[in-house]
């Protein structure tokens, strides 16, 4: 039964209605300075805890429910007599409900104003301890940080089923699982701030990387297994994902997703978020083992899906497939010719599922666009880990540099770009043959460029493409003019890489000699 809740709150969200629900069952509601005011001016009756315990708020209100009446009230245990008898003995009531979120440091520090001094006070050391010493007692104590879940704990106060003001304890125990996680997030940040300053303390000038590293995610599900059937696996996602990500899905169908159908459908739906500007908006990316092996504009989905499936038709069985657009009923008809394991798109109209409804097992998933990306990349090592800011960079033409004699052509230019746009993406050493909106054939993965380069002629064989008049993207620079050589044998009339190789000279002279353009980016992608 709860008879007596302190609610303090800085983020004040339904906090209103929650305390007049509370005070409507004939709940006791204590508060302090802002949360107290909001209630008392809008007709809830509030007790203030400086008034309850005796003793005033002080220095600046960073002492105020730091007292033996509050934590006393909080972390005595109902079913030990000895605790009950030392209340009694001192006049604390109990305290069973405690409502509290902290002050906004996480917003504060973000601000480019922000000076030590507004960090250091956005330190909350009251509310923590609250949450924690009635997330200890939530046998006794109902605990909330979220005002998410200020409706689930209503709710169960109102049931019939249980005394009026009863909350199970399996809500009980949640509540307390999310205060911890909520309390060692909020640490986490300011460690993780404080330790980025320098000598001089300056919020301007701190690390990109602080001293220690603190970072919280959340499970969405267990995994089957992971890479392989011997290892076990789950997914976790960020607390706020960015804008776009892949961890904004919605499963419309299909079996569960699996360790490696996650990691390839981040592949292809990154590509494929990055083929916006060009002149066809339709974009289809197909991905297989973490590499594209077919990507395409078209005039729409089916479009750009049939010409991406041209480039590797054999290896697009049991892929990922992403679109930057609406996938229609044409589309889904063209789809379900083909064994696939995921499917992703913004939007799938109810024609589209209607059609691949017959397709149980294929994951459907929709994710809002957003071009927004991760800020650090993380790769774990043996007893350690690398971390790196995000390689969001998409080169501009603007940025491009022409080497050799020979200009390209408009046509030419919007393929190099497509082209260089489609290499981000693929393993290194990565070779991208391209022409008119479309791969014409991927070498990914290889120790050697040349065998990149081989590699890819070779698929665009098999396939029955011809790379006469094509565009090539190389991630890295040609170390010597033999890789040039194998891209122009196979028939490439154009080429984009980032040069800085010592023999640059060389392979431009190489380009002149064959006859074909070479434009410098001044930016490698390498992707491990």
């Amino acid at each position: 039964m709860i008879k007596q809740a302190l609610i303090s709150v800085s983020d004040k969200t339904g906090v209103l209605d929650f305390a007049r629900a509370l005070s409507a069952m004939g709940v006791n509601i204590l508060s302090t300075g802002g949360t107290a005011k909001l209630l008392a001016d809008n007709g809830v009756p509030v007790t203030e805890v400086a008034d309850y315990t005796g003793f005033p708020e002080m220095l600046d209100g960073r002492v105020k429910t730091l007292h033996p009446k509050v934590h006393g009230g909080i972390l005595a245990r109902r079913d030990f007599p000895e605790h009950m008898a030392k209340l009694e003995e001192h006049g604390i009531p109990t305290i069973d409900m405690v409502v509290v979120n902290l002050y906004p440091f996480q917003a504060t520090v973000a601000k480019d104003s922000c000076t030590l001094d507004d960090a250091i006070e956005n330190i909350d050391i009251g509310g923590p301890a609250m949450l924690r010493s009635s997330a200890k007692n939530h046998k006794d104590v109902v605990v909330i940080c979220d005002p998410a879940d200020y409706g689930q704990v209503l709710a169960e106060m109102k049931t019939t089923d249980n005394a009026p003001g009863y909350v199970s304890y399996e809500t009980r125990f949640m509540l307390a699982k999310k205060v911890y996680a909520h309390t060692a997030q909020y640490d986490g940040a300011i460690a993780n701030y404080l330790s980025s300053l320098g000598p001089d303390r300056s919020h301007a000038n701190r690390a990109a990387y602080p001293q220690t590293l603190n970072a919280h995610f959340e499970k969405v599900q267990d995994m089957r297994y992971g890479e392989n059937p011997h290892q076990s696996a789950a997914f976790y996602r960020d607390l706020a994902p960015v804008a776009g990500a892949l961890a904004n899905y919605r499963q419309l169908q299909g079996k569960e997703l699996s360790y490696n159908n996650i990691a390839d459908a981040d592949a292809a739906w990154e590509c494929v978020k990055s083929m916006g500007g060009f002149d066809q908006s339709a974009a289809c990316v197909i991905v297989k083992h973490a590499n594209p092996c077919g990507v395409a504009l078209g005039a729409n989905a089916a479009d750009a899906y049939k010409r991406a499936l041209q480039t590797d038709p054999t290896s697009a069985f049991g892929g990922i497939i992403a679109f930057n657009v609406e996938v229609d009923g044409a589309a889904a008809t063209e789809l379900a010719k083909l064994f696939v394991e995921v499917l992703i798109a913004p939007v799938f109209t109810a024609e589209a599922k209607q059609i691949l409804s017959a397709k149980q097992n294929v994951r459907l998933l929709e994710i809002p666009l957003g071009d927004a990306v991760n800020s650090m990349d993380f790769k774990r090592v043996g007893g350690g880990l690398l971390v790196q800011s995000a390689d969001a960079k998409n080169v501009l033409v603007g940025d491009l540099k022409v080497v050799t004699k020979l200009q390209p052509t408009q046509q030419q230019l919007q393929d190099l770009m497509f082209a260089w746009r489609v290499a981000k993406y693929v393993k290194s050493n990565a070779i991208v043959f391209c022409g008119n909106n479309m791969t014409l054939g991927v070498g990914a993965g290889q120790m050697s460029r040349i065998d990149s380069a081989r590699i890819a002629s070779i698929k665009a064989q098999n396939a029955g493409l011809t790379l006469t008049g094509s565009v090539v993207a190389s991630d890295a620079f040609f170390p010597f003019r033999d890789g040039l050589d194998v891209v122009v044998d196979a028939g490439a009339t154009c080429v984009i890489q980032p040069g800085g190789s010592m023999r640059d000279q060389e392979v431009i002279d190489a380009a002149d000699e064959r006859g074909v353009v070479m434009l410098y980016t001044g930016t490698r992608h390498f992707r491990h």
